[in-house]
Parts: structure tokens; C-alpha cells; sequence
């Protein structure tokens, strides 16, 4: 008889953070395992730690019956987490474009009106799920479109994958195409209702979504802050301070709040479990409330170097005590990678005086993003009871990688060169609740373990 017939046991290098860094690295902040195990049952992390150590802990009938999953060679890191990205508007990354603005009336608002239709919305939502999970990133705060059914699609084919998931509906109604408009009463009445069908349901959750300021009224900002607070643990996102004329056009349709931020803050937008996307053209004042309030910000590099927005002070907002997340923001980004999002965080940095380490950039792609999202108790590293979600990267994928991390003469180092250098081509296999649902070589899942090691 098989006393554990979920038992899975994982052997890698194994690096998972345990809190910020720091500008400077803090090595209390993370733990490495260079030949590690991570024990798993019913989906959850039992034990992680040296390998032999956490073996020989193991009773004999459970290490002997668990399935194993041999990575040796290469490293094991808690999945990514994309704090901030729209899935209907992956058909259009990489067009020409100018600035925010002209993005979203020349691209933007086609692409989600495309939606209306179920079956290209649930199309859409597949593929972007399938290439999330390619690119080793198990988590994702998402925008949908103003139709309710984006959201229904999303959630049903990311519960089919057993993800863990936030999606919510647009709202939207002044300054957009009539055609993705709705109303306040309309984005209460289906808030609602999706809320009801997908809140907490298995390992999804609603986040509140109106798009920006310029594309709410007063009342609709207060229709959201009503949803926001309808349930324990609902999710929040939108746009902050992204686009110096973006900001013009916020002062102008609320002449009355004192910046950017208090538009949101006046309407109750403002609290754990809400996160803002870009925040690049921030005051000291506007971070120290973010702080104070627990909002969180999503840094989105690759969409800010795109689109020209600016480059965000992600040091100071840290400083200042903001909960910070790495985000594609596709398809204003230019990729799903958060490799290459982190390579492009650093030459963000870089340009703006604010130099990123490999450390931080690795626990914002990871535990700093599931804080961001508050979503830590679940995710975001390999404490004892967090769900299994996991990616498996190879440093050998990419020859010019492997060829100067044969020089590399600390992990540190090592990582640095990983994230500069590599893309979805060093995603060996993702793991979803121990469950392998990816490999590299394949388009979907292999049910297929690795040949055991003992």
C-alpha cells in the first residue's frame, strides 16, 4: 500500500527568498540549496532544504513511494509572478507606436473590442495562459476587457490549468470607444456577479478594474470602491502616473485633488490588495502614502522604455517603504519573459541613477511580486504549506549564457548573468502544485515524471 500517493520530491538547485534584500543584499533574505530538495504533498511544499538532510528526515516508505523529479544542474526558484499585464492586448506587442495615449486609441482599444466575441476571447485567454506557463510565470494580476465574458473565459481556462490567477472586468465609461463603454451601475451589477461566479473559487481571485482615471467617473470610482470592499481579500489594479500626458488629463477631469494619487485615495481605492501599474512620475509625499496605505506598485520596464513613459525610481519607492512588483505589462511590454523584464529593470536603473541588483531583481520577480499582490501566504517561496508553484531554469540553454556563467565566480554573479542574458529558451519546466505542466521541448504539459534519483 502506498501511504503517500502524492508525494513528490524534487532534487535542484534551490534559491527562494525569505524577504527584501536590500539595496546591499542581505543574505539573511534568501535561502540556496546547491544540492537541494524540495518535498511536496497534496500540491504544498512539506519540506525544502539540502538534499540529504531533508531525505534522511523522511520516513522510508514515503521517500521510497514519492515520485521524483531530477533537475540536477539546474536551478529551481518559486514561479514568477507578473503583477500587472493584459491579456487581450497580446496580438498587438510589438507594433510601432508613439506614447500612452496614441497606444491606447491606435491599439489598445481594437484589440479588446475583438473580444466581444466569446470565442476570441476564449482563444485568447488559452494561448496567453499556455505562454505565461512557457515563460515560467505561474501568477499574473490581469486586465480583461469590459465585456464580462473576458473574465468568465480567463477564469475557466485558468482554473482547467489550476492556477493561481487575479482577473477583472474594465471599467470604463467616458473618454473610450462606445463600444467598450459601460456605466457605473453596469460595472456594479456585473462586478457583482463575477465576483459571486470567481472570487476564492479554488486559487482565483477578483481584482476590481477600472482602467485609469481619465476612463472612470467619480461615480464609477466609487462603484469600484464599493466592490473593492464587498469581500474579504478582494484585489484592486489600475494605472498610476505612467505618462506625463496622462497626468495633465487627470488634473484637468479632477481639478480638485491635490495630485494624481488622491484621485484614487478620495474614492477609497487605497489598501492592501491594491496595486497601481508604472507609478514612474511620482512625489515623495504621493510614495509615503502608498507606503502608509499598503498600496503597491507594478514596475513595468519594458513597457516604459517602449512606450518613452519614463523610468520609474524603483530604489526610492522601495525606501520609502512601497511593496514593489515586476511586471511585462504587455502588450504595452514588449515580452511575457520576466527574465527579460528583469534584464530591462536593471537598464531602467541604470539610466535613472538607481542601480538594481540581482538579488532585489530576483525578489521582485518572485516573493516582492506575491507581496505586491498580497498574495505571500500562498505563494512566492518555499516556506512550509505554500502551494508548489515552481520554475525550472537552465543556464546551459543559451550558449553565450553558459558560456560566461562558466565564469561566474559567486551565485550572484550568476544570477545577474541569467537575467541579463536569458530568455524563455532557459525555462526547463514549470510546476504547478508539484504537477510538472510544461517542459522545455514540448507545447503543453507532460504528465511524465523525471526518472527517479534516489
Amino acid at each position: 500500500m502506498n501511504p503517500t500517493p502524492d508525494a513528490i520530491l524534487v532534487r535542484a538547485s534551490i534559491l527562494h527568498f525569505l524577504a527584501d534584500p536590500g539595496e546591499q543584499g542581505d543574505a539573511s533574505a534568501w535561502a540556496h540549496f546547491p544540492d537541494g530538495a524540495l518535498f511536496i504533498q497534496s500540491g504544498r511544499v512539506q519540506k525544502c532544504g539540502d538534499w540529504r538532510t531533508v531525505l534522511e528526515a523522511l520516513p522510508t516508505l514515503t521517500r521510497d513511494s514519492a515520485r521524483y523529479f531530477d533537475y540536477r544542474g539546474k536551478l529551481l526558484m518559486p514561479g514568477f509572478v507578473d503583477t500587472h499585464v493584459h491579456y487581450p492586448q497580446l496580438r498587438v506587442m510589438g507594433s510601432w507606436g508613439r506614447q500612452l495615449l496614441d497606444w491606447l486609441n491606435d491599439y489598445t482599444f481594437p484589440a479588446e473590442k475583438s473580444l466581444a466575441d466569446i470565442e476570441v476571447a476564449r482563444k485568447t485567454a488559452s494561448f496567453f495562459l499556455d505562454r505565461l506557463l512557457a515563460h515560467g510565470t505561474t501568477t499574473a494580476s490581469v486586465f480583461a476587457t469590459v465585456h464580462p465574458h473576458s473574465v468568465d473565459v480567463f477564469f475557466e481556462e485558468a482554473q482547467k490549468r489550476n492556477l493561481r490567477m487575479l482577473c477583472g472586468k474594465v471599467m470604463m465609461d467616458r473618454n473610450c470607444p462606445p463600444d467598450l463603454r459601460d456605466t457605473a451601475e453596469d460595472s456594479l451589477r456585473d462586478g457583482h456577479a463575477l465576483i459571486e461566479r470567481w472570487h476564492g473559487k479554488g486559487r482565483l481571485g477578483y481584482s476590481v478594474t477600472p482602467r485609469f482615471a481619465p476612463t472612470s467617473t467619480s461615480g464609477q470610482l466609487q462603484a469600484a470602491a464599493e466592490l473593492f470592499r464587498s469581500r474579504p481579500g478582494m484585489h484592486l489594479q489600475s494605472h498610476l502616473s505612467e505618462n506625463h500626458g496622462e497626468m495633465a488629463w487627470v488634473r484637468e477631469l479632477f481639478p480638485d485633488c491635490r495630485d494624481y494619487l488622491d484621485v484614487y485615495e478620495s474614492h477609497g481605492l487605497v489598501g492592501r490588495g491594491a496595486i497601481y501599474g508604472h507609478g514612474i512620475h511620482l512625489s515623495p509625499a504621493e510614495m509615503a502614502r502608498l507606503a502608509e496605505s499598503e498600496t503597491a506598485i507594478a514596475f513595468c520596464p519594458t513597457s516604459n522604455l517602449f512606450l518613452g513613459s519614463g523610468f520609474c525610481a524603483h530604489a526610492d519607492l522601495m525606501r520609502a517603504g512601497v511593496s514593489l512588483g515586476l511586471a511585462t505589462d504587455v502588450g504595452g511590454g514588449s515580452s511575457l519573459s520576466m527574465l527579460r523584464t528583469m534584464a530591462a529593470a536593471y537598464e531602467v536603473g541604470q539610466a535613472g541613477g538607481q542601480t538594481l541588483s540581482a538579488w532585489r531583481a530576483w525578489y521582485m520577480a518572485t516573493l516582492g511580486a506575491a507581496r505586491a499582490l498580497a498574495l505571500d501566504e500562498h505563494i512566492g517561496s518555499f516556506l512550509p504549506g505554500r502551494e508548489a508553484d515552481f520554475v525550472v531554469l537552465d543556464p546551459q540553454a543559451i550558449p553565450e549564457l553558459a558560456y560566461r556563467t562558466g565564469f561566474a565566480e559567486s551565485l550572484e554573479e550568476q544570477l545577474f548573468a541569467l537575467m541579463m542574458l536569458g530568455d524563455d529558451r532557459c525555462i526547463a519546466a514549470t510546476h504547478i502544485m508539484g504537477e510538472r505542466v510544461w517542459q522545455s521541448g514540448t507545447h503543453r504539459s507532460d504528465p511524465l515524471a523525471a526518472p527517479a534519483v534516489r
